[in-house]
């Protein structure tokens, strides 16, 4: 069975997609962007804040499903820079310290104002 999963603690979809899909054993998470779920706008602060934001989004949509970031098997990891990687992957390890996901991390991003975005794929088996 497939299930839409959606809270209104991260940004809404804003496009023809959900903000994650559950699928038997696995959660797929559409990438989040820095966007402050009650404002809609991009959070100030540059590429360090926008990591945090970008991990709560994940984690709103983690905690909607009934998951934590101690479920999440793989992470993509988009940066408007590489060079961010040293920044973003500070606020990352903050959230993935128990359970270390597979990770890919790539300079790519068109979302406009994001410096970074994160996507997660989670188990939801026990």
């Amino acid at each position: 069975a497939v299930e839409v999963i959606s809270t209104t603690n991260a940004p809404g979809a804003v496009g023809p997609y959900s903000q994650a899909i559950k699928a038997g054993d696995f959660l797929f998470a559409s990438g989040q962007v820095p966007l402050v779920p009650e404002t809609g706008k991009i959070v100030a602060g540059g590429v360090t804040a926008q990591a945090e934001q970008s991990m709560k989004n994940v984690g709103a949509i983690l905690e909607a499903a009934g998951l934590s970031y101690d479920d999440v098997v793989k992470t993509t990891v988009y940066l408007a820079n590489i060079s961010f990687f040293g920044a973003v992957n500070e606020v990352y390890a903050k959230y993935f310290n128990k359970t270390l996901p597979a990770r890919s991390c790539v300079e790519a991003l068109n979302s406009e104002g994001a410096l970074v975005e994160v996507e997660v794929i989670a188990y939801c088996g026990k």
